[in-house]
């Protein structure tokens, strides 16, 4: 998995949910990006940070749905994504936010 070689900082972020149906042939990218942000390494870097999974046998559509400290949100569609793909665009912000400051 490419994507685990960037490292994952959630300084900025205030809450992670991620909702998907295992069942669905498209969900692969969301829940290797679970497993980054939900890693111990990743989870060390914002204790605060809630990340929280929605499993559901309803046939809906891989979502991901990031909420900052400062109220912004990202949702990003997980069947139109690879992990990296999330992963670069959840970095690329908190990269901003944190410049901000």
């Amino acid at each position: 998995m490419a994507a685990s070689r960037s490292s994952v900082v959630l300084k900025t972020v205030k809450k992670i949910v991620v909702k998907f149906c295992p069942f669905e042939s498209n969900v692969r990218s969301t829940r290797d990006f679970l497993v980054l942000v939900g890693s111990e390494k990743a989870r060390a870097t914002n204790m605060n940070c809630e990340v929280i999974t929605e499993v559901k046998h309803d046939q809906s559509e891989p979502m991901v749905d990031i909420t900052f400290l400062d109220g912004e949100r990202l949702v990003m569609k997980g069947s139109k994504l690879t992990s990296q793909e999330m992963l670069s665009a959840l970095q690329t912000r908190c990269q901003a936010k944190s410049a901000e400051k």
